[in-house]
């Protein structure tokens, strides 16, 4: 059975600007420098749009994987969905949305997981669970991390007199 979760981000960045960097696989990259991520396939640099995919190879747990996603929605700027179309998981889908909240922006980031059973349903569940959802939870903070320091607006420098 899948797993869904939710992550929230505000930030004083644009709805446009920050729509446009979560759709950036140079972006992308810098933020999971930590796991070597690399885009070997597909649209491997830019913006991907709807339709396109990318081909992902990182290392997790120790583990080297290969993931092959396609955007499947996009509604600029309010909205996109990223699916696994090949991957280490039964299924995966994120879902991207943006709205903005009077002078902030707030994306909210929805993933859907199913991870593999090997061979016992039980085990899956209980790896999405105890593992999993709070490891992609924590890469979906660091990735919005690095979008936000990217392209949120910065305050004005103190100037000395």
């Amino acid at each position: 059975m899948p797993t869904s979760f939710a992550v929230t981000t505000r930030t004083t960045a644009s709805v446009e600007d920050l729509f446009d960097a979560s759709l950036s696989i140079d972006h992308h990259l810098e933020s999971m420098r930590s796991s070597g991520e690399r885009a070997v396939a597909g649209v491997t640099s830019g913006t991907i749009g709807l339709g396109e995919s990318v081909t992902w190879r990182a290392r997790h747990f120790g583990i080297r994987f290969t993931m092959t996603s396609r955007i499947t929605a996009l509604d600029r700027p309010h909205r996109f969905v990223d699916e696994q179309t090949r991957g280490p998981f039964r299924s995966f889908r994120h879902e991207h949305v943006f709205r903005s909240e009077g002078t902030r922006t707030v994306m909210v980031d929805t993933l859907t997981v199913e991870s593999p059973t090997l061979g016992v349903p039980a085990f899956g569940t209980l790896v999405e669970r105890l593992i999993l959802v709070p490891y992609l939870r924590r890469l979906i903070r660091q990735r919005n991390a690095h979008l936000v320091a990217a392209v949120a607006p910065t305050p004005p420098a103190a100037s000395s007199s």
